[in-house]
C-alpha cells in the first residue's frame, strides 16, 4: 500500500486556530494521557518516573493510581513508564496494561488490576519482555484497537541509523507495530490468527507493521478506526504514517532505508513501502514529532475530522486533513511548549501534556451549542416535544455566557437574536428570547408551521456561525400546556385586563382568559413569526374545567398581538365554591398539566 501523492506537503500557516487551557499543573515529565472509557469521566496522567495519577472533576487526586517507581528505569533519557491502555471491558474486569522499561532497560508489557481509584504494583502479570540494545527509541505507546487487540509501538532499539537493522528485520520485534491478544485469556499472550505474518518463516507472528524508527504516540480514529502513527525521524524529516481501517496489516513504513519519503541508504527503493501522509523538516527548530488524534468531539466543530500532531522542540501544533484527494497540513498554534503526548477523554475532547502540566485543547472559533432532544420542550409545560406554530423552549449550553435576557422587540419575530439562530427541520425558526438565568441557558422560539405533518424534525442551534449537533425531536399534533408560575396559572380578568392574583381572584360567573402553548393547528394561520391578522381559532375542541366543573369556552386560538402563544377565554362556573381551585385544559384527547387559580 502506498500514498505516493503525499510527499512533502506545504504547511499552510494560518491564524491561531486553537488555544490551550491548563487542567493539571505540577506533573513530572508526563508521557501519556488516557481515559478508561468507563463512564467515570477520569483522565489518567502517566509520568515517566513511574507514577500514574488521576484527574477527576478538574483536580488531581492526591493518591496515585499506580506507583511503579521501584520498577522502571531511572529517567533522564527516553526510558521509564511510557504507556497505559484500558481494554474495552475495563469497567467490568478492572484490568489494564502498561508499557515501561525495567531496571535493566528492557521493555515490559504488563497487566495490572485496579480497585477503584488505585491499583497495586503487586497485581502485576508480565506478558512480554523485549530486550533493548540501547537506551533510546523505545516507542512506548500501547492501545487497544477497534478489533479488541492490543497494539504496541516499538522503536528500533536506539543509537543512530538503526545499526542492527531491527526495523527491516522481520525476526525482531523492534522497529515494529505489534498486535497481540491479551483479553481472551487474561494473563496470557495469544497471536491473532489474522496477523499478517503469523505463518511466515523467520518472521515474528506478533508483527503488524514494520519499518518504524521511534513511533512516539499513535492513535485510532474513534469514528473510522483508521490508525495514525507519529514516527520520530533522525536528522531531517519527521513523519505521520497512516493505515486505513480496512488494512490487513503488513505495511512497511520504510525505516531504515527511508526517512520520511526520502531514501537515506544507497540503492534504496520505495517498492513495497508505505510512504507518510505528512512530513516536515527540522527547519525552524523542529526536532521530534509527537503523534496525536483525529478530533471527534462535539464541542469544537471547527476541528471536526482534523488530525492534530505536534513537534516537541518547536511547540508547533498542526492539523492534518484530506479535504479532496490530497493531504493538507496547517499550523494551528505555535505554543512554545515541549509537547510530549496527546490524550482523549470519553467524549472525544482532546488534551495534551507539555513540560510539567496537562492542557485541554479548545478551538478559538468558539464552542458549539449543546443540548439533547429531551431539552426541546413545550414552552408552558416543559414537556418534551414540540407543536408546529407554538412557542417551544430549548435548554442549551453555549449560547450566552453572561446573565440576562435578550428579547425580541417587535413582530414578526427575528430569525436571529443575540448572535443565535435555530433551525427546525431545515427551516429557520423565529426567536422570542435568549437567556441565561442562574447559569441556565435557554432559547424560546416558535416552531415553524411548515413542519406540520412530520413525526420528527432535526433541531440545530447555531451561535456566531458555530452549529450544534442536530437532535431529532418529536413533532406532536397537540401538547397543551398552561403558562404558570410556581404552579399558579397565569390568567387575566376580561373586565379590566388585570392579572388574577390572590388579591384579585376570579369571581364566579365572570369571563377570564389564560395563555397556553401547544394547542395545535388553527384556522387562518398567520405566517411563521407573525401575529394573527384576525381570529385564528384552534381546530380541535378545547376543554376547560375549574374546580372539577366544566367551563364555557368563548374562544380558543392564537393570542392577538403575539406569535406562537395561544389564548383561551373561559367563563368561571357560576356555582363554584371559593378557594384555590385546580384548572385543567385539554385539547382533543390530550390534557395539560394541572395548575391552580384563586376563586372568591
Amino acid at each position: 500500500m502506498r500514498f505516493a501523492a503525499a510527499l512533502l506537503l506545504p504547511l499552510l500557516v494560518s491564524a491561531q486556530e486553537i488555544r490551550l487551557v491548563q487542567v493539571a499543573p505540577s506533573l513530572s515529565a508526563p508521557t501519556d494521557i488516557q481515559s478508561a472509557n468507563d463512564g467515570s469521566g477520569r483522565l489518567f496522567l502517566v509520568e515517566q518516573r513511574g507514577l500514574i495519577k488521576i484527574l477527576r472533576n478538574r483536580a488531581v487526586l492526591p493518591q496515585p493510581f499506580l506507583d511503579l517507581r521501584g520498577r522502571v528505569s531511572p529517567t533522564g533519557d527516553e526510558r521509564g513508564l511510557l504507556g497505559l491502555a484500558f481494554p474495552p471491558g475495563f469497567a467490568q474486569s478492572q484490568r489494564f496494561y502498561v508499557n515501561y522499561t525495567n531496571l535493566a532497560g528492557n521493555t515490559v508489557i504488563a497487566q495490572y488490576q485496579a480497585n477503584g481509584d488505585t491499583a497495586g504494583a503487586g497485581t502485576e502479570t508480565v506478558l512480554l519482555t523485549i530486550s533493548q540494545p540501547f537506551a533510546n527509541h523505545n516507542g512506548g505507546q500501547l492501545r487497544f484497537g477497534p478489533d479488541g487487540f492490543l497494539y504496541i509501538a516499538m522503536g528500533d532499539g536506539g543509537s543512530a541509523g538503526d545499526p542492527q537493522n531491527h526495523a527491516q528485520n522481520m525476526g525482531s520485534l523492534l522497529g515494529k507495530m505489534l498486535r497481540i491478544d491479551v483479553e481472551s485469556q487474561p494473563g496470557q499472550v495469544r497471536i491473532p490468527a489474522s496477523n499478517p505474518f503469523l505463518n511466515s518463516s523467520g518472521t515474528r507472528g506478533e508483527i503488524w507493521a514494520s519499518g518504524l524508527r521511534n513511533p512516539w504516540r499513535f492513535s485510532f480514529d474513534r469514528a473510522t478506526g483508521d490508525l495514525w502513527i507519529g514516527d520520530v525521524g533522525q536528522n531531517t524529516y519527521e513523519e505521520i504514517d497512516y493505515q486505513p481501517s480496512n488494512s490487513l496489516g503488513g505495511e512497511n513504513y520504510g525505516w531504515r532505508d527511508m526517512e520520511g519519503a526520502h531514501c537515506v541508504v544507497a540503492g534504496c527503493s520505495t517498492a513495497g513501502k508505505t510512504l507518510p501522509v505528512a512530513e516536515y523538516t527540522h527547519a525552524g527548530g523542529a526536532c521530534s514529532v509527537t503523534g496525536g488524534f483525529v478530533y471527534r468531539g462535539q464541542r469544537w466543530p471547527a476541528l471536526q475530522g482534523t488530525y492534530l500532531y505536534a513537534d516537541y522542540c518547536s511547540g508547533r501544533i498542526w492539523g492534518l486533513g484530506r479535504p479532496a484527494d490530497a493531504w493538507v497540513s496547517r499550523v494551528l498554534l505555535d505554543s512554545g511548549l515541549r509537547i510530549t503526548t496527546f490524550g482523549q477523554d470519553e467524549d472525544g475532547e482532546l488534551f495534551l501534556a507539555a513540560g510539567s502540566a496537562a492542557y485541554r485543547v479548545e478551538s478559538t472559533a468558539g464552542p458549539a451549542p449543546r443540548f439533547t432532544a429531551a431539552g426541546v420542550v413545550n414552552a408552558a409545560s416543559f414537556a418534551s416535544g414540540m407543536v408546529p406554530g407554538s412557542l417551544a423552549t430549548v435548554f442549551v449550553s453555549g449560547v450566552r455566557e453572561s446573565a440576562g435576557i435578550t428579547s425580541a422587540s417587535a413582530l414578526p419575530l427575528p430569525r436571529a437574536l443575540d448572535g443565535v439562530s435555530l433551525t427546525v427541520g431545515g427551516i429557520t425558526a423565529p426567536i422570542l428570547s435568549v437567556s441565561n438565568v442562574g447559569g441556565a441557558e435557554q432559547v424560546n422560539f416558535q416552531v415553524p408551521f411548515e413542519i406540520a405533518g412530520r413525526s420528527t424534525a432535526e433541531v440545530v442551534v447555531t451561535r456566531s456561525g458555530t452549529a450544534s449537533a442536530p437532535q431529532a425531536v418529536a413533532v406532536l399534533t397537540e401538547q397543551p400546556g398552561v403558562y404558570s408560575s410556581g404552579g399558579r396559572g397565569i390568567a387575566v380578568h376580561n373586565a379590566n385586563y388585570t392579572l388574577v392574583t390572590d388579591g384579585a381572584p376570579l369571581v364566579a360567573g365572570e369571563f377570564a382568559f389564560l395563555y397556553a402553548a401547544g394547542l395545535g393547528a388553527v384556522t387562518n394561520a398567520p405566517a411563521t413569526g407573525a401575529a394573527a391578522a384576525g381570529l385564528a381559532e384552534v381546530r380541535s375542541r378545547v376543554r376547560v374545567t375549574l374546580g372539577g366543573q366544566p367551563c364555557e369556552v368563548q374562544f380558543a386560538g392564537l393570542a392577538p398581538g403575539l406569535a406562537g402563544v395561544y389564548q383561551v377565554n373561559f367563563r368561571v362556573p357560576p356555582g363554584i365554591a371559593a378557594g384555590v381551585r385546580e384548572l385543567a385544559v385539554g385539547v382533543g384527547s390530550v390534557d395539560a398539566p394541572v395548575v391552580t387559580l384563586p376563586v372568591r
